[in-house]
């Protein structure tokens, strides 16, 4: 019975073990897949990172739910095609949800969040987000870009 209980507590670890480290490497496909290449992001892949029923906490500006979030990634990448997406730090609250502080850059090649026509300019801001992990999927994001910021650094004289 002890040998039995040993190996359960064994397999447990073994089994559950590489989900968390699986969650983790979806957060940071988030980032370097998707939001990094948003240009590059098929269908496909944003499946593979995102649960067709997430909900993102502000809506995006291309909607509501997962096309909501597609048509934004679809915007970003046809306006800032440079864009890059890189965590600075990420904190596993060990319940399947991650706090991660990002910095994001690029360059608007066309109308941006009011700034039109683009000015050559690049942006460098901070997002901070809590993004919740189900399955090996993200089910959930709550996000703040300091999209403000970024305009603010496109129209500086």
């Amino acid at each position: 019975m002890k040998k039995t209980l040993i190996a359960a507590a064994f397999a447990t670890a073994i089994l559950t073990g590489p989900a968390l480290a699986d969650d983790i490497d979806t957060v940071r496909a988030f980032y370097s897949d998707i939001l990094t290449d948003p240009a590059g992001t098929t269908q496909e892949r944003y499946f593979e990172v995102f649960s067709p029923d997430v909900v993102s906490i502000p809506p995006p500006p291309g909607g509501a739910g997962a096309q909501g979030m597609l048509n934004t990634i679809a915007f970003l990448g046809q306006v800032v095609p440079d864009l890059t997406w890189e965590p600075q730090e990420i904190i596993d609250l060990g319940d399947g949800r991650f706090v991660v502080r990002s910095l994001f850059r690029g360059t608007p090649v066309g109308p941006f969040f009011g700034v039109d026509p683009a000015t050559g300019k690049s942006f460098e801001a901070m997002s901070i987000d809590i993004v919740t992990v189900e399955d090996g999927r993200i089910t959930l994001t709550y996000h703040l870009e300091d999209w403000t910021g970024a305009v603010a650094q496109l129209t500086a004289e």
